[in-house]
């Protein structure tokens, strides 16, 4: 067998989530269709595949990801069999066939052998998440509607984030998010932050133009989060209450409450999802892969417990 590393993004519009359903498309379900056929594999008699993918970070219904790692262990014969007439790898011939099968809105990056220890989630170091809204500070551009959330409300961006600093370092998030069975809703977050994107020409290069044409995220009010992991609706959960202290419906110290106070009672929501891009997953050096995912699979607690 050889365990292969896949990157990828995808429009999740049109998707029920990363994770396969029993209706629905979604992903994951998507991708391992076309692996199956590719590799021969048949599948069983529930109508699920046999090629299974093991993803960084599982994505909610609506959510983009414009870099998503996930990993598959395929059995050699199978792999070899990809070339066919092509003067390739097999690595090489699996991308390529897989490319050409998916659909527009997920694209194939990259498929290499990944390095020995390599889980796609759980030898992880930390995530990247970044939610965009068009507030009332800048135009509505329709053309945006699948990655941006809009409000006709103008945002304190200054009072949102006194909110987003207080979620920094180490913390239950169970106010915001929701365990997986036996698990925990801490987590370390090293970043977190709003920050409106400058309005920019497309190109800074001018060639003497009357106009000078916007790049199309000029004016969005970006934040930007990093964290070792994610539990269920913690992003959106987060964004969503720093909207109400940046509308002014909340204060600051309604959202410290929230955090010191690991609790859900109905106040702190998911925001909607289409805003939501999963951008980047860093991984440590390849010799510490393994003892990443060892260290990472035990159950957290805070200091003190």
């Amino acid at each position: 067998m050889t365990r292969l590393r896949i990157d990828l993004a995808y429009n999740g519009a049109a998707f029920h989530g990363w994770a396969v359903q029993p209706q629905g498309r979604t992903v994951q379900g998507t991708i391992e269709e076309a692996l199956d056929r590719i590799l021969g594999l048949r599948g069983g008699d529930d109508g699920t595949g046999v090629a299974r993918l093991t993803v960084a970070g599982r994505t909610d219904a609506g959510v983009h990801a414009s870099h998503q790692v996930c990993h598959l262990d395929v059995d050699d014969a199978a792999l070899a069999r990809c070339v066919g007439h092509m003067r390739l790898t097999p690595v090489q011939a699996l991308a390529t066939r897989l490319s050409r099968m998916m659909p527009d809105d997920i694209a194939i990056h990259d498929v290499t052998v990944a390095p020995d220890g390599f889980d796609a989630r759980f030898s992880a170091l930390e995530r990247t998440y970044v939610y965009r809204i068009a507030d009332a500070h800048a135009p509505w551009d329709p053309r945006l509607k699948d990655f941006v959330w809009r409000t006709d409300r103008e945002l304190d961006v200054e009072r949102m984030n006194e909110a987003a600093a207080l979620t920094l370092g180490l913390h239950d998030f169970g106010s915001f998010a929701i365990a997986n069975p036996g698990g925990t809703t801490i987590r370390d977050v090293k970043s977190a932050y709003w920050a409106r994107v400058p309005a920019r020409p497309l190109l800074d290069a001018g060639m003497g133009e009357r106009y000078r044409t916007p790049a199309v995220e000029s004016g969005l009010l970006c934040f930007t989060i990093v964290a070792d992991a994610f539990a269920r609706n913690m992003v959106r959960s987060l964004v969503g209450a720093c909207v109400q202290v940046g509308m002014g419906k909340r204060d600051v110290d309604w959202f410290s409450g929230k955090m010191a106070v690991p609790l859900r009672e109905g106040s702190t929501g998911p925001i909607a999802p289409q805003g939501l891009t999963l951008e980047h997953i860093a991984y440590p050096a390849d010799g510490d892969l393994a003892a990443r995912a060892e260290a990472i699979r035990a159950r957290r607690t805070l200091p003190g417990e």
